[in-house]
């Protein structure tokens, strides 16, 4: 008699939509900055506004929730704002784009069954398996948001985040996932926050 225990591959296919869904979820951040410039030196910061009026489509609680996620983040790394005489200015940049997610689904039967054999009834391996995928579709949308900081006195860009994510629909998600991933992003910046 031959024991299969289907179980644990199952759990797999159970467990494959849920990991597919916690990748797509999670905000991936890059960065890029001058090596020559020094970071320490900056203790002030302004808001230079939005690249392209990109921020006419966000309603104005998630602006404010952007800019104070990065105020937060900047006063921890000892950065205060400063509108009159500014060490670095800040320009964000925001677009939104339409999406489509495809999930395959495979339900796998490897030619298990019951049946008559020499030694009396029991289980076993025999004859074709097949296996059945079916797809589901899901539209969302993806926000990428570009922070540029720009030396104030040469006008040059020293460091550039890029945090890409989907955007949530609901407001109370993303009165937690926007400082949660402007947190991300800003782990970037070469001026850690001060402990």
């Amino acid at each position: 008699m031959t024991h299969f225990n289907k179980k644990p591959f199952t759990s797999i296919f159970l467990l494959l939509p849920l990991l597919c869904s916690f990748v797509i979820a999670n905000a991936q951040v890059n960065s890029d900055y001058d090596k020559d410039a020094d970071f320490t030196q900056y203790k002030t910061y302004t808001f230079k506004g939005w690249e392209k009026n990109s921020d006419q489509i966000l309603n104005k609680f998630d602006k404010e929730r952007i800019y104070t996620a990065f105020t937060n983040e900047l006063s921890a790394r000892g950065l205060t704002k400063d509108d009159s005489n500014p060490d670095v200015g800040i320009t964000l940049f925001l677009v939104v784009d339409d999406k489509q997610s495809t999930t395959a689904y495979t339900t796998y039967n490897g030619g298990m069954g019951y049946g008559a054999g020499r030694w009396g009834w029991g289980m076993g391996m025999g004859g074709m398996g097949t296996a059945t995928t079916n797809y589901t579709e899901d539209d969302y949308k993806q926000g990428t948001l570009v922070c540029d900081f720009y030396d104030e006195s040469s006008k040059q860009l020293v460091w550039q985040g890029v945090l890409t994510t989907v955007v949530q629909e609901k407001p109370k998600k993303r009165e937690k996932t926007i400082p949660k991933n402007i947190k991300k992003l800003m782990k970037q910046y070469p001026v850690e926050p001060v402990k």
